[in-house]
């Protein structure tokens, strides 16, 4: 554990930590990740704090809780409001937990907007998806059919928490699809809760008790570095593909040492830039959300709103060893 982690020992510690200095006459956005120290969640700070220099009267307020969890979220929710900020940007650690404290945010005069992992619609404005999920769902078992070839094979799931919101939803989305790719014969579903020592825990039980199994699907960035380390740490490169997605900075070297194939991921950078955008457009009163409005989110285009006031921000990308290391010097 770094000086700086062990820092971050409270919610309101956390706040003030990762806040950056505040104007009174900017708009104060607060994007709360599902954890600190997540490197998918530091390239979306990037992006915030890019959409904020180029809105020019926004200060960005980074922040989550240590552990993963929705009492933690909670905590930092109500801390926020009493904070008094303008907007909540939210990657949600539960869908449903969370709607009271945001409920009471939006009751406050705060504009609340979900991005990656959803809220439930009573509690936000709108839901931006980082990408379509059948799309998603579909490219995680298309890269797991791919790498097994002709070859029918034993594949596994290891997902983040039971109650993430957006990995249940692919996990549903990758079932949807199975009929279309008869070489994939998913055996197990099992959860890693978005901890590295826990996840590469789940992966030797997955390979100690699947010996057949060929590959693994981790549609987590913290779930599918662990699975690739344990894969090769068991001496099982070449032998069992862990695919799914991650970022490239991390997954670089295990690209380079076989034990992935392939693996897909939006742009992280532009997923934290996007969803400042739609909070500030919201707050601003520049944009509503409605089914089919069309608002803007800056160099990105625009997104759609759909009658669940849910959008789509793009499709994912695959990586793999043509392009992974030039992507791993950005995010």
């Amino acid at each position: 554990m770094t000086l700086f982690k062990k820092l971050i020992v409270t919610t309101a510690a956390a706040i003030a930590l990762m806040a950056s200095p505040a104007s009174a006459e900017n708009l104060k956005i607060a994007l709360v990740v599902k954890t600190l120290g997540n490197g998918f969640f530091d390239a979306a700070h990037k992006g915030a704090q890019e959409a904020a220099k180029e809105l020019g009267n926004v200060d960005i307020i980074y922040t989550g809780p240590t552990t993963s969890t929705a009492e933690a979220q909670i905590d930092v929710v109500n801390s926020l409001i009493a904070q008094k900020v303008d907007a909540i940007a939210i990657s949600a650690n539960d869908k449903d937990a969370l709607v009271p404290a945001l409920k009471k945010a939006m009751q406050r005069g705060i504009t609340v907007i979900s991005w990656d992992s959803g809220v439930a619609p009573e509690g936000r404005q709108l839901h931006l998806n980082p990408s379509s999920n059948p799309l998603i769902g579909n490219m995680c078992v298309k890269l797991a059919s791919d790498g097994l070839g002709s070859d029918k094979g034993d594949v596994a799931i290891l997902s983040a928490a039971s109650t993430a919101t957006n990995q249940n939803i692919w996990i549903e989305e990758m079932k949807k699809v199975l009929p279309n790719y008869k070489n994939v014969n998913l055996v197990d579903t099992v959860y890693g809760d978005d901890l590295a020592d826990k996840s590469y825990r789940e992966t030797q039980g997955l390979i100690a008790k699947y010996p057949n199994l060929k590959a693994i699907i981790a549609p987590t960035s913290v779930g599918i570095v662990a699975a690739a380390q344990a894969v090769e740490d068991a001496g099982l490169v070449g032998k069992v593909n862990v695919t799914g997605l991650g970022l490239p900075s991390e997954m670089a070297g295990h690209v380079k040492a076989g034990s992935s194939k392939a693996f897909a991921i939006w742009n992280p950078i532009d997923l934290g830039y996007s969803a400042t955008y739609l909070a500030y457009e919201l707050k601003t009163g520049k944009a509503e959300a409605k089914p089919d409005a069309e608002i803007s989110i800056g160099r990105m285009g625009k997104i759609k709103l759909d009658a669940n006031n849910e959008a789509a921000m793009a499709d994912p990308f695959v990586y793999d060893a043509k392009n992974v290391e030039e992507f791993a010097k950005i995010f």
